[in-house]
């Protein structure tokens, strides 16, 4: 891009100057030659102006693809850990819900082997 930009600059500076010359070395008079050379940058400066223009709008719409890319790469990377933490605290509940039911069971287990003990005395 930067190579483009010079290129560019050079091209206008070098079509100025030999406009410029063009224009001074005509045989024109004075007032005449005056006009040409104004009128001659005012066209080199718009041209200027419309092409900057350009590049300002052509890097604004790059920056705000690059931003929405981010963005959007951000919030998947945030819906991803949310799914991951949900995932995690799922199977933590069950791991406990396992775990009670199992501690649950081997304390009635041994309820009844205390009370079939207390009974078959």
């Amino acid at each position: 891009m930067k190579n483009e930009a010079k290129i560019i600059a050079a091209l206008l500076v070098g079509a100025a100057a030999g406009a410029a010359l063009g224009i001074l070395l005509a045989p024109d008079k004075g007032d005449e030659t005056r006009k040409d050379i104004t009128d001659f940058f005012a066209e080199l400066v718009e041209a200027t102006k419309e092409k900057a223009q350009a590049k300002a709008h052509d890097i604004k719409d790059y920056s705000s693809n690059v931003y929405n890319s981010a963005k959007s790469k951000f919030n998947g990377i945030v819906n991803g850990a949310s799914e991951y933490s949900d995932d995690a605290v799922d199977a933590a509940k069950a791991k406990a819900r396992d775990t009670a039911d199992h501690a649950k069971a081997k304390v009635k287990s041994a309820a009844n082997d205390a009370n079939d003990a207390i009974q078959g005395a």
